[in-house]
């Protein structure tokens, strides 16, 4: 019993220093989000050259999410974590030091590269340490409990940038960064101990068959345009745009607009188990799930830009809540990924879906700061600008809605070949009005 115990407590403690890991992560990710107006300021730079940073950031995190996933299969969680923590300590400590824009683009392509060997590791970890049933549970914790760093961005952070300036508050961030990486070192480790040892790594050309044959799954595309659709807009609002289209665009205070992004994480955090919830109750639901977040997400964008601004605080708040909804809906394409493949390439398929929404989120981050300059004038930054440059988002909905169609349909030809049955939504509603009128009648 005192063994078991002991296991016990170690597991958790080495999930929490993994999760640390994460959690400080989505803060170096998240941190320009909140220095947008700052940088440009201090680089001279214009909107289309501060989209060019956070859009290297996310291009690299996007092309490298296969590649870690070889690399995890050969080094294991612990290596990749650590590697990740430094990696994006050096990124933030060279951005507090850069002279110039080329500097500073670097320093968030050390950031995105150390991202990208974080999240996926942190699952790994937590895949090998807790029973299967458990899995489920805990990967959405980690990612709903991870992304509290982007509060340590919107508020300590923010203060430290407004107040003492520039220098130390980056210089922090890459301290923070230095010390979960230390922690990581001393206390993860790959599996339990007695555990057995992962089989051998695949080669390049077991890998290059995993990602096609992965790809040929037609709940793996299904997931792809689910992720996509849903993640992008919360994504470019809370990593770069947000903050400099509320206080420029909406005439918000800086502290108001750092509230708004607690908001929205606040409102994932609530939202997260209940759509997990929706998710294991109704598997064969899922997709209305990810179109409903989509809807809503554009209609309430249609109503915040059709308002000339500035808009109603009410409309701005239930703009950042629907936004808030895409991260919790995007875990559906991972759910996607897991149910549609077989265990041998479901790392291979969850790391396809993942590039879905950022590379939607790269895409608009560069289009909206291209517009921006395009329509700004002298004034890079100003109300009608914003209210143009964010229309590029319905490129990404159109294209995610038809794939996110078409995909399902034929996952479920797939699945009515293999002798599981896909219900209609007229014939479940009919369903539950019978068992109602039933209930009623006793």
């Amino acid at each position: 019993m005192g063994a078991e115990m002991k296991l016990q407590h170690r597991l958790w403690v080495v999930w929490s220093v993994g999760l640390a890991a994460y959690l400080v992560g989505v803060m170096h990710r998240t941190s320009f989000g909140v220095a947008g107006l700052d940088a440009a300021a201090r680089f001279d730079a214009a909107p289309a050259a501060l989209a060019g940073f956070v859009v290297l950031q996310l291009l690299v995190y996007a092309s490298l999410q296969i590649p870690v996933g070889a690399l995890l299969d050969r080094f294991g969680a612990r290596r990749l974590i650590v590697a990740g923590a430094l990696t994006m300590a050096a990124g933030q400590l060279l951005l507090a030091l850069a002279g110039g824009i080329a500097w500073a683009v670097f320093a968030r392509v050390l950031v995105g590269i150390g991202d990208a060997l974080t999240f996926i590791s942190v699952l790994s970890v937590v895949t090998s340490w807790f029973p299967a049933r458990r899995v489920p549970l805990m990967t959405q914790l980690t990612g709903l409990i991870g992304q509290l760093g982007q509060v340590l961005s919107a508020l300590p952070l923010a203060a430290v940038l407004h107040g003492p300036g520039w220098t130390p508050a980056f210089v922090s961030a890459a301290a923070l960064g230095v010390a979960v990486g230390l922690a990581a070192l001393a206390v993860v480790r790959n599996r339990p101990p007695g555990a057995p040892a992962p089989p051998p790594a695949p080669s390049p050309r077991e890998v290059l068959e995993g990602v096609l044959s992965s790809w040929r799954e037609p709940g793996t595309r299904l997931g792809f345009w689910s992720h996509m659709g849903t993640q992008f807009s919360g994504m470019v609002f809370a990593l770069l745009w947000g903050v400099p289209y509320l206080v420029a665009g909406q005439g918000l205070s800086t502290g108001a607009a750092s509230a708004m992004l607690t908001l929205l994480v606040a409102v994932g955090l609530v939202a997260g188990p209940l759509f997990g919830e929706f998710t294991a109750r109704h598997p064969l639901r899922r997709s209305w799930l990810v179109l409903a977040v989509i809807g809503a997400t554009a209609t309430v964008w249609t109503a915040v830009l059709l308002v000339p601004p500035p808009a109603p605080r009410w409309l701005l708040v239930l703009l950042v809540v629907v936004l808030a909804l895409g991260g919790p809906a995007s875990m559906v394409g991972f759910d996607y990924a897991r149910t549609f493949n077989p265990g041998h390439r479901q790392g291979t398929a969850v790391g396809i879906v993942n590039v879905a929404g950022f590379l939607a989120s790269l895409v608009v981050s560069l289009a909206v700061g291209v517009l921006l300059g395009a329509a700004g004038g002298p004034d890079d930054y100003t109300p009608e600008g914003f209210r143009t440059a964010w229309v590029v988002q319905y490129a990404i909905w159109g294209p995610a809605l038809v794939g996110v169609l078409v995909a399902r349909r034929r996952a479920r030809r797939k699945m009515a070949a293999e002798g599981v049955v896909v219900p209609s939504l007229r014939a479940v509603l009919a369903a539950r009005c019978t068992v109602r009128g039933t209930t009623r009648t006793r």
